[in-house]
């Protein structure tokens, strides 16, 4: 029998696909060795040489949870998450919308959208002390309302550059036919146009309580008090006087991040269709 000769093409799929088992090796491997570090003996932890073990242990999971307030931790970020998400996306939309469809100059919307960026590429270590100040005066800190201020600061300049550009891409005769229908500005904001960008918003909001719920640094600063921590947080302190409990640390990590995970899987549609829909105009 004749051996098939390899063409380019053919050649440059296998290579292709020989990058990408690569880079997913080079991805996930960290988050396989997390896992398997939770489930190890205290006497296998350090040994590296084995990429398994042969006494899987998952007591580490249960501790977590009965001999620290993890829960609580969770509880904590999850509702912060869920709050600064809503506040960001509503104010985000308003803020959007009237940068979009107001009758100013091209350059006049993007010095704002620039403005309004600039203020989340700031290192957060640079203003926390003031932020940690007005907290403080307001009388916010160890509360849920003290995160919210700093949350909000850095979500929404994103979220507006993010929303602005769905909004732009909604066709101006859509807004003349709604005001023909007898709709006023607000009715065309929320009943026609807002529902049509609703991929950007899901998209958008996703990663808002992503980004929430992965924040160390206000949290750690705000919110001292161990029954307002957020799991970011409440991690570092499983840490002892002079010991590092490894397993825990490793099992923690593992359960705060299922919840990401399965929000990507679930939603995994809307986030690419939200994505890749902006990049679009109509």
């Amino acid at each position: 029998m004749k051996k098939k000769k390899l063409t380019g093409e053919k050649i440059a799929k296998i290579a292709m696909s020989t990058v990408i088992v690569l880079a997913l090796i080079v991805i996930l491997f960290p988050f396989y060795w997390l896992f398997i570090t939770s489930i190890r003996p205290k006497s296998e932890i350090f040994n590296i040489s084995s990429l398994i073990t042969l006494k899987p242990h998952f007591g580490n999971y249960k501790m977590v949870f009965t001999e620290r307030p993890f829960a609580r931790y969770i509880l904590n970020s999850f509702v912060i998450g869920l709050e600064t998400t809503i506040i960001s996306i509503v104010i985000a939309s308003f803020a959007a919308y009237a940068i979009a469809k107001t009758n100013i100059s091209p350059k006049v919307k993007n010095l704002v959208l620039s403005l309004s960026l600039a203020v989340s590429m700031f290192p957060q270590i640079t203003i926390v002390s003031p932020i940690y100040v007005i907290v403080k005066n307001l009388g916010l800190r160890n509360s849920f309302f003290g995160l919210l201020i700093p949350y909000t600061t850095f979500s929404l300049p994103l979220a507006i550059w993010y929303l602005t550009t769905f909004y732009q891409g909604i066709s101006h005769e859509i807004d003349e036919a709604a005001k023909i229908d007898g709709c006023n500005t607000f009715q065309i904001f929320y009943k026609i146009i807002t529902p049509l960008i609703a991929p950007g918003i899901f998209t958008a909001a996703i990663l808002i309580f992503i980004s929430v719920w992965n924040e160390f640094l206000f949290a750690l600063v705000i919110n001292t008090d161990d029954i307002w921590r957020t799991v970011s947080v409440g991690i570092v302190m499983f840490q002892g006087r002079f010991t590092i409990p490894w397993d825990e640390i490793s099992a923690a990590a593992i359960v705060v991040m299922i919840p990401l995970v399965l929000m990507v899987f679930v939603f995994q549609q809307r986030i690419v269709s939200g994505l890749t829909a902006g990049a679009v105009k109509e």
